[in-house]
């Protein structure tokens, strides 16, 4: 797999969305602490407003994938297809394999493109244009949009999160990528044994609405430079982590340099 980009693709001063200040005193529970630490340490942020289905089809081209694989597919896509004005409507007349080409650089492209091709159809069947779709996500119920996305072949969680958090701009909505999945366990912010789904709740439900975006996208940048999944900032010197304070470090021992996933941990130690 490409490197990952040394920036969130979602944060940053380009990275989308709107700039916002949130107070970080007195969080209610140990995980808005530590969504604040991450907001202060990189960005806050309120997000919403981009396009319902070309942020799909932007989610599903990063699935499996990194920033810089996916972005420049990304790109590429909508300069093949993204000006004629109903981008679902253009997908859905794509021939495959030409689309195959075109975001060959996201990896698993045959499969990628065959789902955008079957979900541009789709779209265009149950609410006849991309306009009509963009609206739907907009302004239907989070969790009608969400299982509508879900029911789509190839859409998971955190697809349908991504959607709903940027471009429905619905709060409370913490997308869990394998970066989440690992840091809020680790932590000690959900189960060790929890899946995804299960860390999603855990922290929707211990964050504050309004500060779940931006705990989404900085939480995957501490990831990417403190608290990878090998090698964690702590494991050589436990000072090393700007949050090693709100820390329980499950499967991170730095006195044999071992780390494995959490759910393997043995249970003294969650």
């Amino acid at each position: 797999m490409d490197d990952e980009p040394a920036e969130n693709i979602s944060g940053g001063e380009s990275g989308g969305g709107d700039f916002a200040r949130f107070d970080p005193s007195g969080s209610g529970t140990r995980a808005e602490a530590v969504v604040d630490r991450l907001g202060e340490m990189y960005w806050q942020k309120s997000y919403g407003g981009r396009d319902g289905f070309e942020c799909l089809v932007r989610t599903i081209l990063s699935q499996n994938t990194s920033d810089v694989a996916s972005q420049p597919a990304h790109d590429a896509l909508m300069d093949r297809y993204g000006g004629g004005g109903d981008l679902a409507g253009t997908l859905a007349g794509a021939v495959q394999p030409e689309l195959a080409e075109t975001i060959s650089s996201a990896g698993l492209y045959n499969q990628k493109s065959e789902r955008i091709i079957a979900i541009a159809d789709l779209v265009l069947d149950e609410y006849g244009s991309t306009e009509a779709f963009d609206r739907f996500v907009r302004e239907e119920s989070p969790k009608t949009v969400r299982k509508t996305l879900l029911d789509m072949n190839g859409v998971g969680p955190k697809t349908a999160d991504c959607v709903l958090l940027f471009a429905g701009g619905r709060g409370g909505v913490f997308p869990v990528d394998t970066h989440v999945h690992r840091i809020a366990r680790r932590m000690g912010l959900a189960r060790a044994d929890t899946d995804h789904e299960g860390v999603r709740e855990a922290l929707e439900s211990a964050v504050p609405a309004a500060k779940c975006g931006f705990g989404h996208t900085a939480m995957i940048q501490f990831g990417r430079e403190y608290c990878s999944a090998r090698k964690p900032a702590c494991l050589e010197d436990p000072e090393a982590c700007p949050l090693a304070d709100r820390c329980e470090q499950v499967g991170v021992y730095p006195e044999t340099g071992a780390v494995i996933d959490p759910a393997e941990a043995p249970r003294s130690s969650r």
